[in-house]
């Protein structure tokens, strides 16, 4: 689990468990399976489930909190595939191609394989035999969520809210992200693109990376001097550090101009844009963030080695 998922995603759940909200955690085996993950392996895809459910509690998401849901759970259950059928008859085949890319697929791709069809589907469906209110996921997977409220007005079964969290970039920055059609909308697109990706190693931070991993990937992340645009250290100030209302110590050495309280993102985009904050401040308090916010996570995992091994072993999925 990365940290777009992780920190981006868990902090949201957090806000909206405070809020009073009955929050479920969904562990989407059928649909990893359709996805191809491990090959669609259904061992290794389960294993690969628990260990997120792991993530999410070192996080501080425990059962006591929120309720862990399989999609297996689901689709031992009739009345859910019925819902899958009567959301694939209220819409068509090429509104559901548009949907395709909550796989990572391209908007043109001609060569689905015909189960990624019941994909969207499915989603839509999840949604109604969870009887949600809201449904929440990242901006990437919005289609699914307009499709579900489509059809759930023309079947008569509400219109459920959408709430989506903000894709956090890869470490190599927006211009150097997977190139592609992702989307209708250009810049969006290129968001979903340069997005942190499990399948790209090298351009993501995991949630129970040592300091020593994360100084290394911090350290080689692209951040150009006074570029705002498509900078990926920029970006995690903007999601992690400035989350919710407070102000940020940034640490700096006196010959550099000392340490700076900042109030806003918006005031540490500008300082770097006018050049008076350099690459290496933002690296090095990132760095320092990150390590920090990241302890209670290496401490839940060196109590319980034994899920980490299991998923290194199953390797690349």
């Amino acid at each position: 689990m990365h940290i777009g998922q992780g920190l981006v995603c868990g902090e949201k759940i957090k806000d909206m468990v405070d809020a009073g909200f009955e929050f479920t955690l969904f562990l989407a085996d059928w649909h990893s399976m359709i996805n191809n993950k491990y090959g669609g392996d259904m061992a290794k895809i389960r294993i690969t489930g628990e260990y997120f459910k792991h993530c999410f509690t070192a996080l501080g998401l425990t059962e006591d909190k929120v309720q862990y849901v399989w999609a297996s759970d689901l689709a031992g259950l009739p009345e859910y595939w019925e819902k899958v059928l009567r959301v694939g008859r209220s819409t068509t085949a090429r509104r559901l191609m548009r949907a395709l890319p909550i796989l990572g697929r391209e908007i043109n791709s001609q060569e689905a394989e015909a189960a990624t069809l019941f994909y969207p589907c499915m989603q839509a469906a999840d949604i109604f035999q969870m009887k949600l209110d809201v449904a929440c996921a990242g901006i990437d997977q919005r289609k699914a969520h307009i499709l579900a409220r489509e059809v759930g007005e023309k079947l008569g079964w509400g219109k459920p809210v959408s709430l989506h969290t903000p894709l956090v970039m890869g470490l190599a920055g927006i211009e150097n992200g997977v190139k592609g059609s992702f989307d209708e909308d250009p810049k969006l697109s290129q968001v979903i693109g340069a997005k942190m990706s499990k399948s790209r190693p090298e351009s993501n931070i995991l949630i129970h990376d040592e300091p020593t991993e994360i100084l290394q990937k911090i350290k080689a992340a692209y951040c150009p001097p006074h570029e705002t645009k498509g900078n990926p250290l920029l970006d995690y100030f903007r999601v992690l550090v400035f989350h919710g209302p407070g102000r940020f110590l940034l640490k700096r050495d006196q010959k550099y101009g000392g340490d700076l309280e900042l109030e806003s993102y918006e005031q540490l985009e500008s300082l770097y844009s006018s050049g008076k904050v350099h690459p290496q401040d933002l690296k090095s308090n990132m760095v320092q963030f990150l390590t920090d916010r990241l302890q209670c996570v290496r401490k839940y995992f060196a109590a319980r080695p034994d899920v980490l091994d299991r998923m290194r072993k199953l390797g690349p999925g």
